[in-house]
Order: C-alpha cells, then sequence, then structure tokens
C-alpha cells in the first residue's frame, strides 16, 4: 500500500513537472525560427536588409514616418559602424533592428567561429549605439545550419526568415512596378517581407515602390507590425 502511494505521487509530480516544462517551452518567443506571422489577423511585417544606406535608409525612414508604420530592419555590422546616426534614428523612431552579421557571411560556408565573430561583433556594436541587444538574427541569403542554431539558442534569439512569396529581389533593382507587383500580388495575412535599404545603384526603385505599396496596403486595411509584435501575436494565437 506504501509503495502505491509513493508511485501515485511520483505519477503526480512528473505529470505536474512535464505540464510546466511544456508551458515554458513553448512560451518563449526565442531560439527557433520564423517565416510569417499569425494568418488570421490583417497584419504584415516590412523588413529591411544590409543597410543602412546613408541615403535610402534615411528616405525609406522618412516614408514610413510618413504613414506611421514601424518596419524592422536587419543591419550589417560594419554599416551601422559607418553610419551610426542612421541606427540612432531608427531606434528613436521606434523600429526594430536586428543583427544581419558583420560583413555579410554566408553562415553555412564559414567556420563556426568566424560566424560567432561577426554576429557577437555587430551585437556589440548596436547595443553601443542605441543601449540594446537585439534578439533577432536573419543569416544573409537565408543561408543557416545548426551551428547558427547554435548561437542564436546561446543568445536567447531567434533566426528571422521572411515568406517564401515575398522576396521582391530588390538587391537587383528591378523596375519599380516588378517589386510594387510582387508584393501586391502575393500578399498574405501574416506575410513577412523582404527588402532591402542598401543596394549598389544610383537609385533605389524599393524607395519609389514603398511610396505605392505601403499606401495600398493600407487601404487594404493591413496593420504594420514589428517582427517582436508579430511574435507575440503568433504566440496570443496558441
Amino acid at each position: 500500500m506504501k509503495k502505491k502511494t509513493l508511485l501515485y505521487i511520483f505519477l503526480i509530480l512528473l505529470i505536474f513537472y512535464y505540464k510546466n516544462f511544456s508551458i515554458n517551452a513553448f512560451s518563449n518567443n526565442y531560439g527557433r525560427v520564423i517565416n510569417h506571422g499569425p494568418k488570421e489577423e490583417k497584419v504584415i511585417a516590412l523588413t529591411f536588409d544590409d543597410g543602412p544606406h546613408p541615403t535610402y535608409t534615411n528616405q525609406i525612414l522618412d516614408i514610413l514616418k510618413e504613414y506611421d508604420i514601424k518596419a524592422t530592419f536587419f543591419v550589417l555590422g560594419k554599416f551601422a559602424e559607418a553610419y551610426p546616426d542612421i541606427i540612432i534614428r531608427q531606434w528613436q523612431e521606434g523600429h526594430e533592428i536586428g543583427n544581419h552579421t558583420y560583413s555579410h557571411v554566408d553562415a553555412k560556408r564559414v567556420s563556426k567561429k568566424v560566424l560567432y565573430d561577426e554576429y557577437k561583433k555587430t551585437q556589440e556594436i548596436i547595443e553601443n549605439l542605441i543601449n540594446h541587444q537585439p534578439r533577432l538574427f536573419r543569416p544573409p541569403y537565408g543561408s543557416f545550419d545548426s551551428q547558427a542554431l547554435d548561437i542564436v539558442e546561446m543568445h536567447d534569439s531567434i533566426i528571422v526568415l521572411w515568406s517564401a512569396h515575398q522576396d521582391s529581389k530588390d538587391w537587383s533593382n528591378p523596375d519599380v512596378e516588378e517589386i510594387v507587383n510582387t508584393t501586391l500580388s502575393n500578399i498574405r495575412n501574416g506575410d513577412i517581407i523582404l527588402f532591402h535599404d542598401y543596394v549598389y545603384y544610383d537609385k533605389s526603385s524599393t524607395v519609389e515602390a514603398l511610396k505605392q505599396i505601403i499606401p495600398e496596403l493600407k487601404s487594404r486595411g493591413y496593420r504594420f507590425v514589428t517582427i517582436s509584435e508579430l511574435l507575440n501575436l503568433n504566440q496570443q494565437q496558441r
């Protein structure tokens, strides 16, 4: 009888432990990979890679300010060093800042030490500028493996990709209308849209495309959120 009682107590404690472990594991927004938000809500996350650019990023910030929209910028450490005032402006205007490595390395083609150094250096540069350490990491090219996952786990972070149908390919400088059509024709609830604020051309098609994309999406009833806000919405849907 005594053994049965002890076994019963043990089973209760075991069930309690696993129940709480499960809640804690799934309540953590970080340490995983995301490429979309909740499909039940008309929300969109605009994301920008490779910047800041001394001209284009400021133009994009002006457009976002005009429409009272917050976005997420995945910055390269080398450009954050070169243009610190733009990083500070992004943060002060309520945008979210993520880590995109220091020099745009392919996470699957470098050693874990090189990747960690690139990640950590960029973390430190951003934190020194805004007194906040990013919890979001976007690997260049969307390329990553277990070593990248290990690094973000160590830093309680999350890998952020983009919705498969929302790669604007604006880095190749297509026509403005092509970017607009690619984005608007494929739009879905919860999309994470990939743009670039640093392009190596005399004129950014992205800037002009946003002038059409943003008001159109607003007219369709979409709300614009940062990645962390998208994560919170995902959490609420569980």
